[in-house]
């Protein structure tokens, strides 16, 4: 299957704008997140796609791949599917956010293998998430948290904690979702054809347009592949996390 990773990029970001543009050590986030999809080494093909002349010329000024979309689309699977036509013969599409600079090999290869197989082929589509421990975290909505059934597929997504912890005596297992995603291609074709759905305009999260559908989105335990910007706070933290690593 020829797999590539396209990282959709829209410039004015809502909750921090001009944010992919910021400096994270020496380059800035979306040069990061694109050379760390590069170097994964998984891919046969990855391209950030953009709505900013600002944006295409930081990536093709520095020897990557862009290709332009419009400015108007309500998430960024809508955008990368504008650019599939790019792509022909892609099988596999992964959609790397644009504010993950940490992306790394690890994840990224249980990401994929779902697909591979008599046990993957019903896979249509799926996403990452981690084990969260940090009650802050948790209560935070800038967290989106996912609820799995017992084969690890998703139930929901939401801003707040789920489950609720009723009972006490009880320790639930929270999961944060990284907004990376894995396609088959005729699977994100048909996304763009549904309408946003009533939960994803009321929590602003793409993948619940899935799951209102009734199409099943597979989620992958991995490690976390470091800090995803939504905000000048994650900056910061993403810098430390940087200096940490290095």
């Amino acid at each position: 299957m020829k797999k590539i990773a396209l990282i959709p990029a829209r410039y004015a970001a809502t909750r921090f704008p001009g944010k992919l543009m910021q400096k994270l050590g020496d380059q800035t986030v979306i040069l990061s997140t694109y050379r760390s999809t590069v170097q994964t080494g998984l891919f046969d093909d990855v391209a950030v796609v953009c709505d900013s002349d600002i944006i295409y010329k930081e990536i093709t000024g520095n020897g990557g791949k862009a290709v332009m979309s419009r400015k108007e689309h309500e998430c960024g699977t809508d955008r990368i599917a504008e650019a599939l036509k790019a792509f022909p013969d892609a099988e596999i599409i992964v959609n790397v956010q644009g504010d993950e600079p940490f992306t790394s090999k690890e994840p990224m290869e249980k990401l994929l293998g779902v697909f591979e197989g008599d046990a993957g082929a019903p896979v249509q589509v799926a996403s990452l998430m981690q084990m969260l421990s940090d009650p802050a975290s948790i209560a935070d909505p800038n967290y989106v948290k996912v609820a799995v059934d017992l084969q690890g597929n998703a139930l929901f997504f939401s801003r707040s904690p789920i489950p609720y912890h009723r009972d006490k005596q009880t320790n639930p297992i929270y999961y944060e979702h990284i907004g990376i995603y894995a396609f088959r291609r005729q699977t994100l074709i048909d996304f763009t054809q549904l309408p946003v759905s009533p939960l994803e305009a009321a929590e602003k999260i793409e993948c619940l347009r899935y799951l209102e559908n009734g199409i099943r989105m597979k989620m992958v335990v991995t490690e976390y592949m470091g800090v995803e910007i939504d905000t000048p706070e994650d900056l910061v933290k993403a810098e430390q996390y940087l200096q940490n690593k290095g």
